[in-house]
């Protein structure tokens, strides 16, 4: 099974090399991959750092470039260029791990067709990872394993090709950022879910100007996306899920009510469910009171 490995890429120069040397390392027992770069606009030296691994020719690496976009819009405009079995998408600042190509390629040979990837770990530094059993080899949509299970490790996802590439981020408003998950949870309604492998493929460093580290920034500059994601979340037809991450969901849909100037009458009847509208007005009034005190400072 050939991979495709899909990396959006915004100055740095200084992480790519990580990375690519840890798909040299994995090419020694499995080649059959191609690693697919799509620079958002760099102005620092990448396309010069690329273009010299592309003359070694020691991986199969292709380069192309967009004015900045965001990471987004370079997956998208990506996709079309996919060629492998496998989509696996890489952060400028992951590595994998020795050997996990040919770990993955043989784990899709065994695969229930109508899942729709692999979700394996991935370490943050030097953070520990509790590995759960309780899931393993298992097939469970990754919206109960959020919601229902609770589940909150990094996640390293895999997908089949032929299911993920009928997908696309989604953004509102020609915003430039939009959470992964948005998309995951259309998948999980199209197909029956991921295979959950308790297998540490892959490492990744958060970086101090990445969108992990500035979170409520990004609620600020992004709020259409997130709003139409939380509506979703609570529309989603789910069977069961915690307390806690209901009231995460009520909460975050009146914050993005807020940060987008909809109104109150108009976010209440996107609801479906009787109990999602009542309990949105109940805590509308100190949401919104809350939200705005909050990002005023």
């Amino acid at each position: 099974m050939k991979i495709s490995i899909l990396t959006a890429t915004y100055n740095r120069e200084k992480l790519l090399p990580q990375l690519y040397q840890s798909l040299v390392r994995n090419s020694e027992d499995y080649s059959n991959f191609e690693w697919l770069i799509m620079d958002d606009g760099s102005t620092d030296h990448t396309e010069e750092l690329i273009t010299s691994w592309m003359k070694e020719g020691k991986i199969n690496i292709q380069y192309y470039y967009q004015e900045n976009a965001g990471k987004m819009a370079a997956i998208n405009n990506l996709a079309k260029y996919v060629t492998g079995d496998i989509w696996i998408e890489m952060d400028s600042d992951d590595y994998f791990l020795d050997g996990v190509l040919k770990r993955i390629a043989k784990d899709y040979e065994t695969l229930d067709p109508n899942a729709y990837g692999i979700l394996y770990y991935k370490q943050l530094g030097n953070q520990e990872i509790q590995m759960d059993d309780q899931l393993q080899n298992k097939i469970v949509k990754l919206y109960d394993l959020h919601y229902q299970y609770g589940y909150s490790f990094d996640m390293a996802i895999t997908f089949r090709t032929s299911f993920r590439g009928q997908f696309t981020y989604e953004l509102e408003h020609n915003e430039r950022f939009i959470t992964e998950a948005r998309m995951y949870y259309k998948m999980d309604q199209a197909y029956y879910g991921l295979l959950i492998k308790n297998d540490l493929i892959m490492h990744c460093e958060y970086q101090e100007d990445g969108y992990s580290k500035n979170i409520l920034k990004i609620f600020k500059s992004y709020p259409y996306g997130y709003y139409e994601y939380f509506k979703e979340l609570l529309n989603y037809p789910y069977k069961k899920i915690k307390k806690e991450k209901y009231r995460y969901m009520i909460k975050h849909y009146i914050l993005f009510t807020v940060l987008t100037h909809r109104s109150y009458s108009f976010s209440v009847k996107q609801l479906k469910r009787t109990k999602d509208r009542f309990l949105f007005t109940l805590l509308y009034p100190f949401g919104t009171i809350k939200t705005k005190i909050g990002f005023k400072k």
